[in-house]
């Protein structure tokens, strides 16, 4: 299923044309038109699924294994030093288009990005508080 005002699933079934790296009857991995390093790509699906949430577990799984292939070809064609996967889930986590996409982001040495995380504090009392909520 498509979705008539998402761009992605434009990109992602041709209507728009893209610098298309790879492509199957589910997948479309294009680089990305605002890259953040050299070679910084997204995997779409055809199909539209808002998020990770919506989208089928199989395909998740093609996801992944398609990031993984990806990303050694980039390594080693880009010459990269690292490698980042991104995927973002609603606006609060960063998702800024609405259509499941992974970003591929080769990583090279003085790059400039700092794609990383703050660490916060916690007490063993509030992690077992956290587990007992999920795992409930």
């Amino acid at each position: 299923m498509r979705k008539e005002d998402c761009i992605f699933c434009k990109v992602a079934n041709g209507e728009i044309p893209s610098k298309t790296l790879y492509e199957d009857e589910q997948f479309r991995v294009i680089l990305d038109l605002s890259p953040v390093t050299k070679g910084h790509a997204l995997i779409l699906p055809k199909e539209h699924h808002a998020n990770l949430f919506e989208l089928p577990d199989e395909k998740a799984a093609k996801a992944m294994l398609l990031a993984k292939k990806m990303s050694a070809r980039m390594i080693q064609k880009l010459k990269a030093d690292g490698f980042n996967l991104l995927q973002n889930n609603g606006e609060t986590a960063g998702q800024t288009e609405m259509h499941f996409h992974l970003h591929l982001i080769p990583r090279y040495q003085e790059d400039g990005q700092h794609i990383t995380l703050k660490p916060g504090t916690v007490t063993q009392d509030e992690l077992e508080e956290i587990k007992n909520l999920i795992t409930e």
